[in-house]
């Protein structure tokens, strides 16, 4: 038996990563009894029945999962936005952080376009707001990817971000003989249009990137209001000075996290974001 990692599926077929060998492999039947699904990026067992072939008999526990694009074991989240066309919106980025907190995945923050708006002082608004708790890296057409140097290595990447902000150009950037059609695909998450397209991890700065532009729209299914709080890690050294442990940070007296709101050490733009995915959380519980 032979362990390694899915780095491409492809009609029913999964290619094994192993020691610098590929080996193309078929799951066994048991997994559809069992209802799994190798995806790419799993860890799996699998043994070979001939040179290049054999069958996968486990798959290793994932620390994480998406539907599409399907990768597991994601390390990094690249959520991307940038400065113009569409505009910078702060409540769209941190939709994308809290999800990637939620699904424990690291977010960098990659701001493309930044020659289309190049005002230093709404460069440096964003930065005071997400320094010290996320990597802020900006971009442009002339340096597309030149300050991502160096964050890939022995990391499983993924790209998110809405659609028209760069992810295609910046994927083709970092993976030259990539080719993506910059029109970029739209992959919508649990919801959208359907694509037969494989996804497969290729190397760029001595790790994993999945070459696919990943998603462009998030939903809050699987999360629970009383959860989201801790997707906002800039919370939690406030959080500790609040009267009543469960503190929703709403409508509790003296909570820690709101007076930090009011004297200016938390942004405003990140407990406006909080209280809108938990107000979306709280209506998508009463609707079903």
């Amino acid at each position: 038996m032979l362990k390694g990692r899915i780095i491409k599926a492809l009609s029913g077929f999964y290619y094994v990563e192993h020691d610098g060998s590929v080996y193309e492999t078929r799951a066994r039947g048991k997994f559809r009894k069992t209802q799994e699904t190798p995806l790419v990026g799993d860890f799996v067992t699998f043994q070979i029945e001939n040179e290049s072939g054999g069958y996968i008999n486990e798959i290793h526990e994932r620390k994480n999962s998406l539907i599409r694009p399907p990768v597991a074991n994601i390390d990094q989240l690249l959520v991307t936005m940038s400065m113009k066309s569409p505009d910078f919106n702060f409540y769209l980025l941190d939709r994308f952080l809290a999800y990637a907190e939620a699904h424990d995945m690291e977010p960098v923050i990659v701001i493309t376009k930044k020659d289309l708006d190049d005002d230093p002082a709404k460069h440096e608004e964003i930065r005071e707001v997400y320094d010290g708790i996320y990597p802020v890296h900006f971009t442009d057409q002339e340096h597309i990817g030149e300050d991502l140097k160096g964050i890939f290595r022995d990391r499983l990447s993924v790209l998110a971000g809405q659609s028209g902000v760069g992810k295609s150009t910046l994927l083709n950037t970092l993976v030259p003989d990539l080719g993506l059609d910059t029109g970029e695909i739209s992959f919508a998450l649990n919801r959208g249009r359907h694509t037969t397209r494989h996804v497969e991890l290729v190397r760029t700065g001595g790790g994993l990137i999945a070459d696919t532009p990943g998603f462009s729209t998030i939903e809050f299914t699987d999360i629970d209001k009383y959860n989201i709080k801790y997707c906002f890690p800039d919370f939690n050294e406030y959080s500790a000075s609040c009267k009543f442990r469960e503190c929703s940070h709403i409508n509790e007296p003296k909570c820690g996290v709101k007076a930090a709101v009011a004297s200016g050490d938390l942004t405003g733009s990140r407990y406006s974001s909080y209280l809108a995915i938990h107000q979306e959380i709280e209506n998508r519980k009463e609707r079903y």
